[in-house]
């Protein structure tokens, strides 16, 4: 009997041998309408699936986030038999269902433009009005070789040609046939609501010695609800940009003669990250930790023993020849931490280290993937490594998780999803110590009360780890703080404690980033807050403007007395309109704007505007200074 599962969580049993569609006919209309496909023993299937024996099976119903997946992934194909109906001299690449929607690409007879994309979603629409059925088809490779060859599919042709011998999986919708394992919808006419977005040029399998393709971009959704919805996200991430906000408000900008991916600080952009420092510093002495301080190059001899040469030497810079001794610039902080440790002998009574360092970092990026603080070639790596007893280790994860949280939430953030990746195939350190850490970092996660997913094999191979996601205003997901277990460099450099037996032990070692890096943290907290960083954090805290060149020196009799209390401030006294002043003040978001004029400096007040609440009226200096101070120890 076939087990099924049903999403009120019962189950029924169902006789053998019948196949998807068959077994979702006994089932409500409304229910049946739901269901995209299946997933059998824990693997996706069509409907037309043949069953087998004593399957648990259970239904993939459109709200499933699987279903989004195969909707897309049939939508590539719809857009890929379009482009064969236009062009038909075209050659089928690869086409993916990906985070946002699908691409496919294509050896096409002409570059494409913008207007093309309009023609091939009306082709597009005539393939899901026609409701071709996407049917599974198995082909000897012999024959699938030699079928691809006569049609010129060459690059279609070299994909089969690389798999093993025997049955080749294709799918059929009317005239268009193609490689690919599916599973797909039922027919072409569940694709609802769909978009076909952008054009980029893309190498043949992301080999720049390969030919040049044309990369069509699409998304599609269950509802054009959804697709409306996404579109209108789509517009509010493009008015939070970072890149469009670090401009307008001139905090940073890269220089083609120093090169892609290395980021200027400009005056207001450093005052954050200034603000930023000195919170990081202080909560981490509060949590005991120590700031160390490590040089941004090292021997060869160093990262050969780090294991860096052997798995990461391709994303790491050459530095320079002294004295005969090759040095290279550091990709990562550890191996450094780690010669702190090793400069004297520790007992288990020193344990724990918990050492701290915002240490600069130069990784090797493609040219392609740089996206301004997001992804770049130089960064300043919020990092830590703690040193501990197997017996501290439960109790450093739980203080290590809890300080990320808390960290994190006096940012503004508030939804968090955790992750815990577990052992892979290829692995190193004993079976007992990546038990007993997978454990301590999965009771850490639980202690927490946040929801949690496991990442089965998804941990480095030389330790489990957990991963921390935020999610920012618009409810996008962000990687931030990970925690994880390293019981490969201890053993690389033979790190030891004398145990309470005198014998000698190797450590744990923790990794643990929290902001991740300074310029992509940066650049999340941009487009968070949209620019309008709250007062704590506003590079520009307050502006004072003089109504009149006649109250000029009281104003700067204002600001002289703000800046010597703390307070970020600037005075505008341009010879503008108070009017076009306020409204300056507020493009650039600062949240506190003190008009001054001859009644203000007769009572020695301040006409107080706010960013969030508009005109607040006078108040003396120590009643506005008093309510900034609150606002800024509440981080509100």
């Amino acid at each position: 009997m076939i087990k099924l599962l049903l999403p009120d969580g019962s189950s029924r049993m169902v006789e053998n041998w019948i196949s998807g569609k068959e077994l979702i006919g006994g089932l409500e209309t409304a229910l049946k309408k739901e269901v995209v496909c299946l997933k059998v023993n824990g693997e996706l299937k069509d409907l037309d699936t043949q069953l087998p024996a004593d399957a648990e099976v259970s239904l993939v119903r459109r709200s499933d986030p699987e279903a989004l997946e195969v909707l897309r992934h049939s939508a590539a194909h719809i857009m890929a038999q379009a482009v064969k109906r236009i062009f038909p001299a075209a050659k089928l690449a690869i086409g993916p269902a990906i985070e946002n929607g699908f691409y496919y690409d294509f050896d096409l007879p002409r570059p494409l433009t913008p207007e093309d994309l309009t023609v091939i979603e009306g082709e597009m629409k005539k393939i899901i009005k026609e409701d071709y059925p996407f049917t599974h088809r198995l082909v000897a490779k012999e024959e699938a070789l030699a079928s691809l060859r006569q049609a010129g599919e060459k690059y279609k042709e070299e994909l089969v040609a690389e798999l093993e011998d025997g049955e080749i999986s294709f799918y059929q919708q009317g005239e268009f046939s193609d490689l690919c394992r599916g599973p797909h919808l039922p027919s072409t006419r569940y694709l609802k609501a769909f978009k076909l977005t952008s054009i980029a040029g893309a190498y043949w399998r992301g080999d720049s010695s390969r030919e040049m393709l044309q990369r069509i971009y699409g998304t599609a959704f269950f509802s054009r609800e959804e697709l409306d919805h996404y579109f209108k996200l789509l517009a509010e991430a493009a008015r939070r940009d970072h890149r469009k906000l670090g401009r307008e408000m001139d905090l940073y900008s890269t220089d083609d003669q120093i090169g892609p991916g290395l980021i200027l600080w400009h005056p207001k952009g450093g005052r954050i990250r200034q603000v930023i420092e000195d919170f990081w510093r202080e909560e981490h002495r509060k949590n005991g930790y120590e700031i160390v301080y490590t040089p941004h190059l090292g021997r060869r001899s160093l990262w050969e023993t780090s294991g860096h040469l052997g798995f990461y030497q391709e994303n790491m810079y050459a530095g320079m020849e002294v004295e005969g001794q090759e040095y290279l610039i550091k990709p990562m902080n550890c191996p450094f931490h780690i010669a702190i440790y090793q400069s004297r002998s520790r007992s288990y009574r020193d344990l724990p280290f918990r050492w701290a360092e915002l240490g600069t970092v130069y990784r090797y990026e493609r040219s392609g993937v740089l996206h301004g603080l997001l992804r770049v070639r130089g960064f300043t790596q919020d990092d830590a490594h703690i040193f501990c007893r197997p017996d501290q280790m439960p109790e450093e994860i739980d203080r290590t998780l809890a300080f990320c949280l808390a960290i994190l939430k006096a940012f503004g953030f508030k939804d968090f999803k955790l992750y815990l990746a577990t052992r892979p195939e290829k692995s190193v350190g004993a079976e007992e110590r990546w038990a007993a850490a997978t454990e301590a970092l999965r009771a850490a996660i639980e202690k927490t009360g946040l929801p949690y997913a496991v990442d089965e094999g998804g941990g480095a191979f030389y330790g489990p780890k957990i991963d921390l996601k935020i999610k920012d205003a618009l409810g996008r997901e962000w990687q931030c703080s990970t925690i994880q277990f390293d019981f490969n460099e201890p053993e690389r450099f033979d790190l030891s404690y004398k145990g309470s037996d005198s014998q000698d032990h190797q450590p744990y070692m923790i990794h643990r980033a929290l902001l991740g890096s300074l310029e992509r943290f940066f650049g999340i907290l941009i487009e968070n807050y949209e620019g309008a960083f709250p007062l704590w954090l506003a590079p520009v805290q307050a502006v004072v403007l003089p109504v009149l060149p006649a109250n000029l020196d009281y104003a700067g009799e204002v600001y002289d007395w703000l800046r010597a209390k703390g307070i970020r401030v600037e005075l505008d006294s341009r010879n503008e309109k108070i009017g076009y002043r306020i409204r300056e003040a507020q493009v650039q978001k600062v949240p506190y704007m003190l008009v001054v004029g001859s009644k203000e400096a007769e009572t020695g007040q301040v006409a107080v505007r706010t960013r969030k609440e508009g005109d607040l009226g006078a108040c003396s200096r120590e009643e506005l200074l008093a309510r900034m101070e609150k606002e800024i120890r509440e981080k509100s």
